[in-house]
């Protein structure tokens, strides 16, 4: 079973997101979007399953160094715990930032930023490949000695710090804000005015911006995303933009040289004959408005039922899925990822996503009953089956009438 935290801390994630929720439907204000909330937990989902494959780059290359490089060996204990916490936050604040300031590094990060709200749900949109970009920066603690357990255990309780700063919901905290990392000062960073671009990419210690000059206080409230917002619920496709972006630019761009420079400079960066770099442009908030897909709301009910359909499954995989063999594992993944990004498609009222939802339920219902017949499961599993399998027959052709 994995004892990762930020996997044993799903059911608490989402009892806060609940209770955004509530705080919502009290104050009338629109914390929440559907299609957006959604994406930002689907692309939470894809990183997890990707996480699986690409583990041997955050935690296999931590190993490798640790034993072959490592000048100590740190013992386990509270003070040198809290010790490896500071250090774990430190490096964390140096894989940020540099993943806001080199170009192919952005690609992995760009994902966090795309949503244009900001509530709980923000925390769980992360990149799938950010950790191809970040994985080195903790070395340092490698050579120093401390364990690969405690590193993996520590470094997963500074992301899990960061959920709860994730919202609208809680204004300044006084002096608590002078050393730790809050909703304000994390609101400014998920801001797209050029002011707040680019500042306290702090984990849990704001301390370490305020020391090397990338601290801003919130003043005016932020626009939140990008500053070429992404336009898309495809929780699959928004980890490739950037880079499809950036593919179409070098083409334009001559001598290996400069290729290089816009590879590893600031995001914006061209050379001089194509315009120079690219400032983040002013948000004109008379004009200003978010990407939306208005749906019906019969496949509003749809999408989600199938989502807490799909939530369930991955929490099932995610605790589980050591104890299945690699093809299975293959398997499971392609199966959660396509019916993610259905739901996008639905919600984005593509003409296909009709066809292709009636051709995902139907693979999903046969790969259930073939899974229960072949590990010789009682028969009694093919009750939820068949269930999910009319419920999702039987509401389709209402819920998807409005999306084409």
């Amino acid at each position: 079973m994995n004892i990762n935290p930020i996997i044993l801390s799903i059911p608490i994630y989402f009892l806060l997101i609940g209770v955004e929720l509530v705080v919502q439907w009290i104050t009338k204000k629109e914390l929440y979007r559907l299609s957006d909330a959604l994406t930002n937990i689907s692309c939470g989902i894809t990183q997890q399953l990707s996480g699986i494959f690409l583990k041997v780059l955050g935690v296999g290359a931590y190993v490798l160094v640790y034993e072959y490089f490592a000048l100590f060996e740190v013992p386990s204990t509270w003070y040198t715990f809290i010790i490896l916490f500071v250090g774990a936050d430190f490096f964390y604040y140096w894989a940020h930032r540099m993943s806001h300031e080199i170009n192919l590094f952005w690609g992995g990060h760009v994902v966090h930023h795309q949503s244009e709200d900001y509530n709980f749900s923000v925390a769980l949109r992360q990149g799938s490949f950010q950790i191809i970009w970040t994985f080195f920066f903790y070395f340092p603690l490698a050579i120093i000695g401390f364990k690969p357990v405690d590193f993996v255990f520590v470094s997963a309780l500074v992301t899990v710090y960061q959920f709860w700063i994730h919202t609208e919901t809680i204004g300044k905290m006084g002096w608590f804000e002078i050393i730790f990392n809050t909703p304000s000062h994390h609101r400014v960073h998920h801001g797209r005015n050029p002011k707040y671009i680019d500042k306290n990419h702090a984990g849990v210690f704001i301390i370490w911006d305020k020391m090397f000059g990338t601290f801003q206080k919130e003043e005016e409230k932020p626009t939140y995303g990008i500053t070429k917002p992404i336009n898309s619920w495809n929780p699959v496709w928004v980890n490739f933009d950037h880079y499809y972006q950036m593919l179409k630019q070098l083409k334009e761009i001559n001598g290996f040289k400069n290729k290089i420079k816009f590879l590893f400079y600031k995001p914006g960066w061209l050379p001089k004959e194509l315009g120079g770099y690219q400032s983040a442009p002013e948000v004109d908030k008379s004009n200003y408005k978010k990407f939306d897909t208005p749906v019906n709301s019969i496949l509003s009910y749809y999408v989600l039922f199938q989502y807490i359909m799909i939530l369930g499954a991955t929490a099932l995989f995610l605790f589980n899925y050591t104890k299945l063999e690699l093809p299975y594992q293959i398997a499971t993944v392609l199966g959660i990822i396509l019916t993610i990004v259905n739901a996008g498609a639905l919600l984005e009222r593509k003409s296909w996503a009709k066809r292709s939802e009636i051709i995902r339920v139907l693979l999903v219902v046969g790969v259930a009953a073939y899974a229960i017949i072949f590990f010789n499961f009682s028969y009694l599993f093919l009750i939820p089956v068949v269930v999910y399998f009319l419920i999702s027959m039987l509401a389709m052709p209402y819920s998807t009438k409005l999306a084409v």
